[in-house]
């Protein structure tokens, strides 16, 4: 590598602690998953021994409280952990944002005997969770979900199903939203579903074009019995709990994008440093200078934006704006760099040989996930203007 080849993030932390977990991070990465990165990803293989590994770690609940096995990191540190992740391997990192996501209803929502005798194994014990909100015919309108829950007693009976889940089928533990009343909004509820319940069952993972070493599954719940001591939250709570921990998520996203579009920044400009071309480096022609140039950019304010959107939320300010907007950007910002990095590469770069069609296949999909940007606008917009008029 050259003195103007790719060089490691300079990261500002707050802390030496953080600083020490950024270098933990990157020896993981350069031990357990860059070296197997892109063979996995061809094979579709998910690498469920390293989750193992980084729950053991720690870096499955960086956010949540030490007394639980958390690490008690503010967002700031957590979000630049899932970039480093990311951009060795999207599956890891978004992986590693989704698990997060699943803790976060018990985490803010449960009462304390709940957290006490789940949380502990949800953040180091090795399992793996999932998020279910997301429907067959309810994706961008969440509140428009189907899946029913029916109490009897002191047991719930979840029927329904649930599409487009990351780690549907191979997961521990589901946070299902289900609908629990007829009222749009407030007649949703959470529950923390273990993943052998009876009647839980997962579809063939979905053939995706990208992503492929991470599972996404319907999840299908005929008659599964849920206790309510499983329920999460208030009766009716769960559109609001399932909205609170989609503000959070995207941050992750966003962070993730700007992961792979760090990745394919580097291997762009590795490659134009050392590819040669009328006597001298590519690097040295204007239009491919201007090229990495605009990358560069747009990967630093992508960064600026949601570190700026974490800082509020580590503050306990609102930040859902914020969070759109960072979602928004990041992940467009990812499908262009990439975009640009496979022409930067001309042939090369529809091969692969090189990572960076991979990187453009996985940038489209974080364009969608979580709240697709069309939806990321209505969000900016209504903090903007207001709802729309009806």
């Amino acid at each position: 590598m050259t003195d103007h080849g790719p060089q490691p993030v300079e990261r500002e932390l707050p802390t030496e602690e953080a600083r020490d977990l950024i270098s933990l991070v990157r020896e993981v990465i350069e031990r357990e998953i860059r070296p197997h990165a892109a063979d996995e990803e061809a094979a579709g293989r998910f690498p469920r021994e390293l989750f193992t590994l980084l729950s053991r770690s720690g870096l499955l609940g960086l956010v949540y409280p030490e007394e639980y096995g958390g690490g008690e990191q503010p967002y700031e540190v957590y979000l630049q952990v899932l970039e480093e992740l990311a951009a060795a391997r999207l599956t890891v990192g978004l992986g590693v944002s989704v698990h997060t996501l699943a803790c976060h209803a018990l985490a803010h929502y449960g009462t304390k005997e709940q957290i006490a005798e789940h949380l502990p194994a949800m953040l180091g014990g090795g399992l793996l969770g999932a998020y279910c909100l997301s429907e067959p015919s309810s994706g961008s309108d969440a509140a428009g979900l189907t899946t029913r829950a029916t109490r009897e007693g002191d047991t719930w009976t979840l029927d329904g199903t649930k599409a487009w889940i990351t780690h549907g089928g191979i997961a521990d533990f589901y946070t299902v939203m289900a609908r629990s009343g007829s009222d749009r909004t407030r007649g949703i509820t959470a529950y923390l579903v273990p993943g052998d319940a009876p009647g839980l069952s997962a579809a063939t993972p979905e053939r995706k074009m990208g992503m492929k070493g991470s599972p996404t599954a319907q999840i299908h719940l005929e008659g599964v019995r849920v206790p309510d001591a499983r329920r999460v939250g208030e009766e009716g709570q769960g559109f609001a709990i399932a909205l609170s921990a989609l503000d959070a998520g995207r941050l992750g996203i966003a962070a993730c994008a700007i992961g792979v579009a760090q990745a394919a920044l580097d291997e762009a400009l590795a490659y134009a440093t050392q590819r040669r071309q009328f006597g001298r480096p590519v690097a040295d022609f204007q239009g491919l200078r201007f090229m990495l140039a605009d990358m560069a950019t747009r990967i630093e304010a992508g960064r600026a934006l949601y570190l700026a959107a974490a800082r509020l939320r580590d503050a306990g300010r609102p930040f859902s704006k914020q969070a759109a907007m960072a979602k928004l950007f990041c992940t467009d910002t990812a499908m262009q760099v990439t975009t640009d990095a496979v022409q930067l590469l001309g042939g090369y770069g529809y091969t692969a040989d090189f990572p960076v069609e991979r990187y453009m296949r996985e940038a489209k999909m974080l364009q969608i996930v979580e709240g697709t940007n069309q939806i990321q606008r209505v969000v900016i917009a209504r903090h903007l203007a207001g709802p729309e008029s009806r």
